[in-house]
């Protein structure tokens, strides 16, 4: 994210000294990617950033995952795994639904305050299914709402403040997440082929300062657990959010879904034109309301297809999806399409679907380029027959 933002109030000059009206030194502190060589920010604190007076283990969620042996493509319905959000946050409560080297999917439903957080392994996007609050961060606050995707670069300290039950749906990456390289200029400019601009991007207000002392802070970070992580609790003498203003190119944002321009065509156009983000060996679609194809012959659902790199994970948000009707897929499914499994329309869905001049259907996808295999989440609400749902018929044997 290379577009530049400021907040509070910083000096002239970077490194140089930032003083309170008091005389006290700010210490300055760089957030930046790929050891200097990548997009950073400059924060000033009135405290140590460094500064622990504890540290214990952090026993993380359930992490361990299941090969997705046999093969098989998979309908998981995510809202049979909570019946509402009380007593639950959206960081403590997150349950892992499929999995790889490269990144996590995870679901939650939460009404509580989560702790303070920060994940030390990859950037996180989360899309808020349902639900409003405020991310409050290190940077400052940012309101949400249903919609909205919330992009966390990795090692930002932040928590999750819901005003009522919120959905969320995880993304955790193993790497960073932006913009794709092909709608961005050279320097870094959102390019006007790209289905969304700046203006659509909402940065975090100025930094609010806390004076809490002895705060603890949980990080999930690499370590010797399952998928290599491992998590830890910092208990730091002053409120991390102690940030009288910062600078630069590295910050949280949210991006509605309802301000993604959709791409259409005469025929049926592929799912990289929906795509909204990528990660290192993953990226992410969402499949928005929109027109379809107007060609006079055109077959508006997708064709079939074998991605034979990919495992395709499709979640269900809002609307009537065509392609799957007949399935059971509704809102809050997920469906699982595995590398090696050739998969598209239902079959009576592609007569039905000629001659529709628009969908009204909202769901985000993530392709990944290693296979994808079950978590917890994922084993408990899967429905066991969609696999057979072209054919008509059950499992046999």
């Amino acid at each position: 994210m290379a577009h530049y933002r400021s907040a509070g109030h910083v000096p002239p000059k970077r490194h140089t000294q930032h003083r309170a009206p008091d005389g006290a030194l700010y210490r300055e502190e760089l957030m930046g990617e790929e050891g200097f060589s990548s997009d950073s920010s400059l924060l000033y604190h009135r405290g140590v950033p460094s500064a622990i007076v504890d540290a214990r283990r952090w026993e993380l969620p359930d992490h361990t995952t299941t090969p997705n042996e046999p093969l098989l493509a998979r309908h998981l319905k995510l809202h049979d795994l909570f019946d509402g959000g009380a007593g639950r946050d959206l960081v403590t409560g997150r349950r892992l639904v499929l999995a790889n080297a490269d990144v996590r999917i995870s679901y939650a439903v939460g009404a509580e305050t989560s702790p303070l957080y920060r994940n030390a392994t990859g950037d996180e996007c989360v899309f808020l299914e349902d639900g409003s609050g405020t991310l409050e961060t290190v940077f400052g606050h940012i309101a949400f709402g249903p919609g909205d995707y919330l992009v966390v670069p990795r090692a930002t300290t932040h928590r999750w403040v819901p005003a009522g039950d919120v959905r969320a749906y995880c993304i955790e990456a193993n790497s960073h997440i932006a913009p794709p390289k092909r709608y961005l200029s050279r320097y870094g400019q959102l390019l006007e082929h790209a289905p969304y601009c700046e203006r659509d991007l909402r940065g975090p207000g100025d930094p609010e300062i806390r004076e809490d002392t002895d705060v603890e802070v949980l990080i999930k970070h690499r370590g010797s657990g399952p998928l290599g992580l491992a998590g830890s609790v910092h208990v730091v003498p002053q409120h991390p959010f102690d940030v009288v203003g910062w600078d630069g190119c590295l910050y949280p944002y949210a991006f509605n879904v309802a301000d993604f321009e959709p791409i259409t065509g005469r025929v049926h156009q592929p799912p990289p034109v929906h795509q909204v983000f990528e990660g290192a060996n993953f990226v992410i679609c969402n499949f928005v309301p929109r027109k379809v194809d107007y060609h006079p012959l055109a077959i508006p659902v997708p064709y079939y297809h074998s991605n034979v790199d990919s495992d395709e994970v499709m979640f269900y948000v809002a609307g009537d999806y065509e392609a799957r009707k007949g399935s059971g897929i509704g809102r809050g499914s997920v469906s699982l399409h595995p590398g090696g499994h050739s998969h598209g329309p239902q079959p009576s869905a592609i007569e039905a679907s000629l001659g529709a001049e628009s969908f009204d259907e909202l769901a985000v996808m993530v392709d990944t380029f290693r296979p994808l295999e079950l978590g917890e989440a994922g084993r408990a609400c899967d429905d066991g027959r969609y696999a057979w749902s072209w054919s008509g018929s059950g499992a046999r044997g």
